[in-house]
């Protein structure tokens, strides 16, 4: 009898593992893409300023670092900033660079 509440338990330890690892890997997901989201507001807020200020969209995203003070992991962001005049706002994508495992 004893031996079948211990298969019993551990079945159970098993399950509360896997639920465990299930939520983790959703929640680590989950936090990736509002990382993703908050550097696209912030390349996007800091052109939106520059606009304000300087009554111009900048032509690059590297004015940007260099004036408004925008920061962001570049090892870890891909950001495509393609502006098409002075006056339209620029086409802004941030892509997660996946990590390599070498």
């Amino acid at each position: 009898m004893a031996y079948k509440r211990e298969i019993a338990i551990v079945l159970l330890m098993i399950l509360l593992l896997c639920g465990a690892w299930i939520l983790i890997t959703r929640v680590g997901s989950s936090s990736g893409a509002a990382q993703t989201e908050f550097v696209t507001k912030a390349v996007h807020n800091a052109a939106l300023t520059c606009y304000a200020v300087e009554g111009a969209y900048p032509s690059s995203l590297e004015y940007l670092r260099s004036n408004y003070g925008l920061a962001y992991d570049q090892s870890r962001y891909m950001v495509r900033y393609d502006s098409f005049g002075s006056n339209l706002m620029p086409d802004i994508s941030v892509t997660e660079v996946e990590a390599s495992d070498s």
